[in-house]
């Protein structure tokens, strides 16, 4: 969703209709004045399906609100805490008396500033696991000693670089925290237009409307992250996207790809999407096109960075794209709107815009081939809060993908191609190694998911932590690859009663028996805790009906019909087996089942 102007940004939000939406439930603690933002924030929320309600603190309470207790607005409801401690307001000294400073004197206030920073961290903590994203101090424009401050090891620029590492060192150890680097979003807006002075002087708001605009994107790199509404496939048509002009009359020879101009631009874009293909993120190709054209280039081009194996599926032919990103989707096994879709041609992007809207398109004009490495970049569609092993290994998942497939298909039955695959599932219960991998999934897992219920690291850790909770995780491997962390179950327990709060599995791995030996395990689990009832819970979405029967053909028995869709299974009787084709099956007791 593009983001329009304030006024288009107000409108919009006067229409919606937004009391139907999940809310998101944001607290900024400043010492500035920031309620402008609060328009932006609520129109991204709207963008991704969300009511976002905003509170604000009192003005320069920070450490009070923190560490005293605001519980009306910090609590377990809270989705992220936004903090906005400028150095102006935080410390004089260093922001404008720093010149007169002795070494002594500027080591008493940062370690004044460490101490208000671990404070607040631990008084929020206390009183919420949100996500708390804490905005960077601005290095000085112009620093205090001049040309020659950038010199020294102890010029005010070096002090406040200081300041920020030991922010971003304290929120590392905070769990679910995050630095958010405001000196970038100053680089993108231009420092001239990032500061309103007029309105600093007049009402300690020093930001400006582009600022705030900007900022308010930043923050949603992290919440759209949080809530799993991040992109998982780059899907990119061809002709003056990843080269400059049309293979198909211009020739092998004449496409415009190298490392000088013009075709340096496009040598840059494939480089950052290279880059983004080592991060895990699939890479789909959507183009008119002659086939046999478009493999001549990435075969035999000298400059070509991307590769055949690079791209884990491709439509290159002459029908509409919409059709192509259809099938695209299906072969995937993903959803339409885990795609970002990258077209040089705005009738090809409107098509997709009209027919797809579930789809996010980026438009890269032909006449500005220079600036499309920096908007693909930029755009933090596939930003993730963490880079798991699981990650790197997606894209060789999806070719792996395309062996069994071929397995399948000389197999005489289903279970003896189970059985050539040569499963090992392996189960265990969260670790500090595992919880950032578990928490991902959570955020990201839609299709085969019960709940959709998102979970930062330090809620799981919370969970992991907690005696009345249960965090497994799911490993898989077979004789094709290690698909990595896969799969999460969360058992609740009260009284006599286990309650599966979150059941799901990665898509990738769907339809081999994976989840009915993971439930096996989550009951005889719950089972071994003493619970006598399985309670299981499921919350429709537009997105996970594939697994609205799962617990009713396992022999679960509806109670409630509500929102929360809840169904038991009595486990005093409970004797389940998993199902026989696994090579191996290794539990959270160590236990080692092998089949022959």
């Amino acid at each position: 969703m593009p983001l329009k102007t304030l006024a288009e940004i107000e409108d919009a939000l006067r229409r919606a209709d937004l009391a139907p939406l999940p809310s998101l439930d944001l607290v900024i603690l400043r010492n500035v004045v920031l309620e402008p933002i609060a328009p932006y924030l609520r129109y991204l929320a709207y963008g991704m399906g969300h009511n976002a309600r905003v509170h604000f603190g009192e003005f320069d309470q920070v450490f009070q609100e923190a560490v005293g207790g605001r519980r009306e607005f910090l609590n377990e409801e809270t989705t992220g805490v936004l903090l906005f401690t400028a150095l102006d307001v935080l410390s004089w000294n260093l922001s404008r008396n720093f010149s007169a400073l002795s070494a002594s004197d500027v080591r008493r206030e940062v370690d004044q500033i460490a101490a208000f920073i671990d404070a607040v961290l631990a008084g929020l903590r206390r009183q919420t696991p949100a996500m708390i994203l804490w905005h960077s101090f601005e290095l000085p424009l112009p620093p205090a000693l001049g040309i020659l401050d950038g010199q020294r090891a102890d010029g005010q620029t070096a002090v406040v670089a200081q300041l920020n590492e030991r922010l971003r060192s304290a929120l590392a150890g905070a769990g679910s925290a995050y630095l958010v680097d405001m000196n970038a979003c100053r680089a993108r807006v231009g420092a001239a237009s990032f500061r309103d002075a007029r309105y600093w002087h007049i009402g300690r708001a020093p930001y400006s409307r582009e600022a705030l605009r900007e900022i308010a994107q930043q923050d949603f790199t992290f919440l759209r992250a949080l809530k799993g509404k991040q992109k998982k496939c780059l899907v990119l048509d061809c002709d003056d996207v990843l080269w400059g002009g049309i293979v198909g009359e211009d020739g092998l020879g004449g496409i415009k790809l190298g490392r000088t101009y013009p075709g340096s631009a496009y040598y840059e874009l494939q480089q950052e999407i290279v880059s983004l293909h080592h991060r895990g993120v699939i890479l789909a190709i959507c183009s008119k096109n002659n086939e046999a054209d478009v493999w001549e280039v990435f075969r035999n081009h000298p400059d070509m960075l991307l590769r055949e194996e690079h791209i884990a599926a491709a439509r290159i032919n002459w029908r509409d794209k919409a059709t192509n990103l259809r099938e695209l989707a299906a072969e995937l096994n993903l959803g339409l709107d885990s795609f970002l879709f990258v077209d040089d041609s705005e009738v090809e992007c409107e098509l997709v815009r009209s027919v797809l809207p579930e789809v996010e398109v980026l438009h890269l004009p032909r006449d500005s081939a220079v600036e499309h490495r920096d908007r693909l970049a930029a755009a933090g569609w596939f930003d993730t809060l963490t880079l798991s092993e699981e990650d790197r290994l997606r894209a060789s998942s999806y070719k792996a993908e395309t062996a069994r497939t071929k397995l399948r298909g000389d197999s005489p039955d289903l279970e003896t191609y189970f059985r050539s695959l040569e499963m090992v599932v392996q189960i265990r219960p969260a670790d500090r190694l595992s919880i950032p991998r578990l928490a991902q999934l959570t955020q990201k897992t839609n299709q085969f998911n019960m709940t959709t219920r998102r979970y930062s690291d330090e809620q799981i850790t919370r969970l992991a932590a907690g005696g009345s909770s249960d965090v497994l995780g799911l490993r898989l491997s077979d004789r094709f690859g290690d698909a990595g962390l896969v799969g999460v179950g969360i058992l609740r327990y009260e009284g006599a009663d286990a309650i599966i709060d979150t059941f799901l599995l990665s898509c990738r791995v769907l339809g081999r028996g994976v989840e009915d030996a993971f439930l096996v395990q989550c009951l005889r689990r719950a089972k071994a805790r003493g619970a006598r009832t399985a309670v299981a819970e499921f919350i429709k979405t537009a997105k996970n009906q594939i697994a609205a029967d799962f617990y009713p053909t396992r022999g679960f028995r509806p109670v409630d019909s509500g929102a929360v869709q809840r169904l038991e299974l009595s486990l005093d009787s409970f004797s389940g087996s998993e199902p026989a084709f696994f090579k191996r099956i290794e539990t959270f007791e160590d236990l080692t089942h092998t089949k022959e």
